[in-house]
């Protein structure tokens, strides 16, 4: 069954115009998980170094960069201050990068779910950029669901979220955007993050590792 996407409340933003189209909210559902698999995943969480990139050529560290000047351009609107933008998105690279993720992926599906909001909570209860229900910090966490607001710990939960439901789904990213939505099945969806994902695809980049997923957008509900 559909669970039905709510849109996000936009509080603070009165009647202004927003530069992209309004969110929907996350509702990822609780599932059993093998204790192999929960293992797996505490692990992949629990590891909170800071975010710093690590370069294994001057050539890595160039394209870093441009590929940093060019989103950063691009989502000046949302966040105005420069020291906070490069701390986003030097989290959101790193993060994604470390889940074997695209960084153009994460960054689109924050778009669609939280319009770049660091405290949105959707009716449905999920929280922060890429808005983590509650119930993953009991599961695989510490429990304490306040920390779904800071930004590494919610792009860190998040990402892993994303990559444990590519892997479940065999790496067929329309299923697994699904799963993460709580619309397995259906378009609308798996099709806004990939239209999202566009705008913020970079030519420069380098493919991150285990990232053979299958992009079928078009595959009918």
């Amino acid at each position: 069954m559909l669970i039905r996407r709510h849109l996000l409340q936009l509080a603070g933003f009165g009647g202004l115009s927003l530069p992209w189209p309004l969110v929907w909210a996350g509702s990822q559902l609780e599932e059993p998980l093998m204790d192999s698999v929960r293992t797996a995943l505490s692990a992949a969480v629990s590891n909170q170094a800071p975010p710093v990139p690590d370069f294994g050529s001057t050539e890595a560290k160039l394209s870093y960069l441009r590929w940093l000047g060019a989103m950063s351009e691009k989502l000046r609107s949302k966040k105005p201050d420069w020291s906070a933008r490069r701390d986003f998105l030097q989290t959101v690279w790193y993060e994604s990068r470390r889940a074997g993720l695209e960084p153009a992926l994460v960054l689109g599906l924050i778009q669609v779910e939280s319009g770049f909001r660091k405290f949105a909570v959707s009716v449905a209860g999920a929280r922060g950029y890429m808005q983590v229900m509650p119930f993953w910090m009991r599961l695989i966490g510490d429990g304490d669901e306040g920390r779904l607001f800071h930004l590494q710990t919610n792009l860190r939960f998040g990402c892993v979220i994303l990559r444990h439901y590519l892997d479940t789904e065999r790496g067929d990213l329309f299923l697994a955007l699904g799963r993460y939505n709580g619309s397995r099945g259906k378009d609308p969806y798996p099709k806004a993050v990939l239209a999202a994902k566009r705008q913020w695809d970079h030519t420069d980049k380098t493919p991150p590792a285990n990232s053979a997923v299958s992009q079928r957008a078009d595959r009918p509900g």
